[in-house]
Order: C-alpha cells, then structure tokens, then sequence
C-alpha cells in the first residue's frame, strides 16, 4: 500500500498533466494566436511541463517523506488545481483576462508552497524553481496574448 501512496505522490502532477492536456488538445489554439516576441515553439510546451510535473512530484514525494505539515499539503493540492484549471481557462474557454488572474493567484501559491517547503526541507523547496521560473514566464506570455489578441 505504501508503494502505491508513494507512486501516486511522485506522479499525480503528471496523471493530471495527461488529463488536462486529453481534454484541451481539441481547443489549442496557439498557433492560431498573435505570440509575444518571447514565446517558444508549441513543441517546448509538453517537453517543459513533463520536465516540471516530474519536478512538482519529486518535490511533493521528498517533502512526504520528512515532513507533514496540513497547511502545505493544502498549498500543494490547490497548487495542482489552480494548474490544471488554468489550462482549461485559458485554452478552453478562452477567457484571457481571467486566466491573467488566474495564473498570478498560482504564482503566488507557489512561492507561498516554495517558503512552506523552505522552512522543512530545502531540497523540496529547490526542486519548485524551475516550476516558478516557467510560471512567470507563463505570466508574460498570458498577458502578451491577452494584449495582442
């Protein structure tokens, strides 16, 4: 059972990854969109979320592993919502403005999840930089499109 609940830690942010990227892929519309001048290609988008969701898990499984701390553990499960649901804000119903919001309130979780996972296990914490880095980068890139489209 143990290794089970230790696979689900390390991998549910891939699992919902999968998921959301199953019920979006009908409603991209990237290649359709004006792109700010520092938005990558369309095919850096699975490469670096596999990259970062493998990281998010890693981060979440060692921290599990030392600590068990409630208010982290919400951080991080509504840290994973606000991400999955961004995607479908964005791409699916297609409210830019909204997803701006939306996707600031997840940078704000993260750093809030990063000082949590800091102040436990530092490791944890180290690992969630990539993942803040893209999210701001995310940032610029949500409110390029909001301005040009």
């Amino acid at each position: 059972m143990k290794k089970i609940i230790n696979f689900f830690r390390l991998f549910l942010p891939i699992i919902i990854g999968g998921i959301v990227g199953i019920i979006i892929k009908n409603y991209i519309d990237y290649s359709l969109i004006e792109k700010t001048p520092l938005s990558p290609p369309k095919l850096a988008f699975p490469i670096a979320w596999s990259i970062l969701y493998l990281l998010i898990g890693i981060s979440y499984y060692l921290y599990r592993k030392k600590d068990y701390n409630k208010q982290t553990i919400k951080l991080y499960y509504t840290g994973l919502l606000f991400n999955a649901l961004w995607s479908i804000i964005f791409f699916v119903l297609k409210l830019r403005l909204i997803s701006i919001i939306w996707i600031i309130a997840l940078v704000i979780l993260t750093i809030l999840l990063f000082i949590s996972y800091k102040k436990q296990n530092r490791i944890s914490a180290y690992l969630l930089i990539p993942y803040l880095i893209w999210l701001i980068y995310a940032t610029y890139i949500n409110i390029g499109v909001y301005i040009l489209n």
